[in-house]
């Protein structure tokens, strides 16, 4: 019998759930009637008297922000290591004193550790405090009338940055640098810088304590309406430029960035210089950047730091895993896809070819299902069935009649992928999730995962241009699978065959790590199973590093097995903070499953932090400039700044056209011509510039000289 998943207004009917939106709104709103007046203004007079302030993620706005955001990404990558500082100003455009906040997306593998806040001619450095001790400061620094800066951990990939007492037509630097591995598959290396985050659905029934309101109200901030994020002369909404300093220890090749157009200058045989073409972008997709070596593939084995007394180790290794696609076993497949309104507009349509390729590689031995969901759910057979050339083409034709509409509801799909009618079989079980992963209850994901994981294993491909990687990689993890991202409609075809032909492969399973001759604490804990061409990354600690590391599994039955001695390591400054980061995604990991009490492990992650200076969930980095700068009595007024819907999201299939609007005169009156974006480097990117060059050691002048001929060669305002 064939299937059709209900329509929009059916799937209401059933449920009784509207858009995403109308959850988010009642979030704000709940929120806003639970905080106390102190918590969005102070006391005093008003020089924008009459005007509402916005609530913590509420919908939809119309109206400029009075502070305005700009980005400047310096990348230098060395090796199997990227090191990044993000530097935003937060430029005050308004006639009033502000306090802004803006919530931006990192990778959920890198390790901030760096905070650095410059007010005028003087740079203020981050202590890292634990998370309520680091609030506490910035309040009351803000209370006082200093200039603060707070940066804290929403997620593994969400932060927010807050800065406090901006005073009117002033602009402040907020710095951070984080460093994270580079990836590599199959011979080819790749950087990912994400720049925007999604709109997260809320489910409701996480909504039932005062705290998962707060929880859910951190990950959610105020949408840039269509008619305010279209760019323009002296309007473009945050911008930012990026700059690269690629070093991998070979000459690389083959460079390309495939959602940017990009510059490429030379900067030595083994060095390149890479920055956007256009000179800066909105930031409204993430950013990619690719590379191979020139000559052979090349191996980064193994590297070293030595940090307060102990040693570090980073060992990378990539077993042989080649075989014949003949050799295949069959598989049972179960193909989930996400139809909720957040994937309209290109990324349904990535989805649903994906989804369409994957089942042209079914073979006759092979049993497969395909589940759809949004805040319904509907699965294509009551179980798998096998792969005749008739249900294929009811699940094809079931396919193409998906639309994307409602709330992103995943658990109750990924419920239904995970059950498991013949859980003792020897036979492969591959899960593989199509979607975005615009969601905030992360948590229950990797939690029945955990519990009833089995022998499935999970596979996730993170489709769009600003897919939630935290969620992909977290499930891939705790499911012993791996993911992939399809950015947009023209990487379909490579994406999804590269990765249906890693899963032809059998993997190596049944992994296991000595050590001869020394003792280290390694991590990842699980050792996941490993696909053709996919190296694993492992992370150590130890009193000293001697012997060998030996890493054993089976592939299609036989046993394998590769060493390297741990003296061959190659010195770097970045291993340490690295491992410390992975063992906190360990904890994380037991969090989840169970095996460890959330008391225990907050406080295990706030002993990371604190010893490695890192930005956690826990912890996070403070800076308070101590001359007070707002006049006494004067009202701080609170803004928290808009993001921009990622690029190829379909606004009318997120909203279904009931958006609920922003406080439009959140944020107080404002000089409409400060707002606009001065044209050279003397201005909104000098301050940048010069913020910059304040921060590598005084060379203001040469910097602002650089920006301003780099702007006048033809870059954007």
């Amino acid at each position: 019998m064939q299937i059709r998943p209900p329509t929009s207004q059916a799937r209401y009917a059933q449920t009784g759930q509207g858009p995403t939106i109308r959850t988010i709104a009642l979030i704000a709103l709940v929120l806003g009637s639970l905080m106390p007046a102190s918590a969005h203004a102070e006391d005093g007079p008003d020089p924008a008297a009459g005007g509402a302030l916005m609530l913590k993620g509420a919908g939809v706005t119309t109206a400029m922000p009075a502070v305005r955001l700009g980005t400047d990404m310096d990348v230098t990558v060395s090796g199997p290591i990227m090191r990044v500082r993000v530097t935003q100003a937060f430029r005050n455009g308004s006639n009033a004193w502000m306090e802004a906040s803006y919530l931006y997306p990192l990778p959920d593998d890198g390790a901030v550790d760096t905070l650095k806040m410059v007010v005028g001619q003087r740079v203020i450095v981050g202590a890292i405090k634990r998370k309520a001790e680091a609030r506490q400061i910035y309040d009351q620094a803000k209370a006082e009338g200093k200039k603060a800066g707070l940066v804290e951990s929403e997620r593994a990939n969400l932060f927010r940055t807050h800065v406090a007492n901006v005073a009117p037509g002033e602009t402040i630097l907020v710095s951070i640098e984080y460093q994270a591995p580079v990836r590599q598959l199959n011979g080819e290396f790749a950087m990912r810088l994400p720049l925007v985050v999604g709109p997260h659905y809320v489910p409701p029934h996480t909504l039932t304590s005062a705290d998962e309101l707060a929880d859910a109200a951190n990950v959610t901030a105020p949408l840039a309406h269509p008619s305010i994020a279209a760019p323009g002369p002296g309007r473009t909404l945050n911008p930012v430029s990026i700059t690269i300093h690629l070093a991998p220890g070979f000459a690389p090749a083959n460079i390309i960035s495939p959602y940017h157009r990009i510059r490429i200058a030379n900067a030595g045989t083994d060095k390149k210089t890479i920055t956007l073409a256009k000179g800066e972008v909105p930031a409204d997709r993430d950013f990619e950047l690719r590379w191979r070596s020139a000559s052979a593939d090349p191996t980064l084995s193994l590297f070293r730091q030595n940090f307060a007394g102990q040693d570090y180790v980073m060992a990378t290794l990539t077993p042989q895993t080649a075989v014949e696609a003949g050799n295949a076993p069959p598989r049972e497949m179960i193909f989930v896809i996400d139809n909720s309104g957040s994937m309209g507009g290109e990324s349904m349509e990535a989805a649903k070819q994906s989804l369409l390729y994957a089942l042209g590689t079914l073979r006759p031995q092979d049993r497969f299902n395909v589940i759809r969901f949004d805040d319904t759910m509907t699965r294509l057979f009551d179980h798998a069935i096998a792969a005749t050339p008739e249900q294929i083409a009811l699940a094809r034709t079931f396919t193409q009649g998906l639309e994307a509409n409602g709330g992103t509801e995943m658990l109750p799909a990924l419920k239904a992928a995970l059950a498991d009618d013949t859980p003792d079989a020897e036979g492969v079980r591959q899960v593989i999730f199509l979607t975005d992963g615009a969601l905030s209850n992360e948590r229950e994901m990797m939690a029945e995962i955990a519990a009833h994981g089995g022998r499935s294993r999970v596979f996730m491909v993170g489709i769009g241009s600003a897919p939630n990687n935290f969620l992909m990689r977290r499930m891939a993890e705790a499911g012993r699978g791996t993911y992939a991202n399809v950015g947009d409609d023209s990487e379909v075809l490579a994406k999804m065959t590269a990765l249906l032909d890693r899963l032809k492969a059998p993997a190596l399973r049944n992994l296991a790590v000595q050590v001869e001759g020394s003792a280290l604490a390694l991590t990842p804990k699980t050792l996941p199973d490993l696909y053709a061409g996919e190296p694993l990354m492992l992370l150590g600690k130890g009193d000293a590093l001697r012997g060998r590391l030996v890493v054993s599994g089976t592939i299609d039955g036989k046993r394998w097995s590769q060493s390297i001695a741990l003296a061959d390591a190659t010195d770097s400054p970045s291993i340490a903070r690295l491992w410390a980061n992975r063992s906190i995604a360990d904890i994380e990991a037991q969090r989840w499953s169970g095996q460890m009490e959330d008391d225990r492990a907050d406080a295990a992650i706030a002993e990371f932090g604190l010893n490695y200076h890192l930005v956690t969930t826990q912890t996070s980095l403070v800076a308070v400039d101590q001359t007070p700068a707002r006049p006494a009595g004067m009202r701080l007024t609170q803004e928290e700044l808009p993001l921009l819907l990622p690029k190829g999201w379909s606004f009318d299939a997120l909203f279904g056209g009931d958006v609920p609007l922003a406080a439009e005169n959140a944020s107080p009156p404002a000089q409409e011509e400060a707002l606009d974006l001065p044209q050279t480097a003397t201005g909104y990117w000098g301050a940048i510039g010069r913020g910059l060059a304040m921060l590598a050691g005084g060379l203001a002048m040469g910097l602002s000289l650089l920006l301003r001929g780099r702007r006048m060669a033809g870059g954007n305002a």
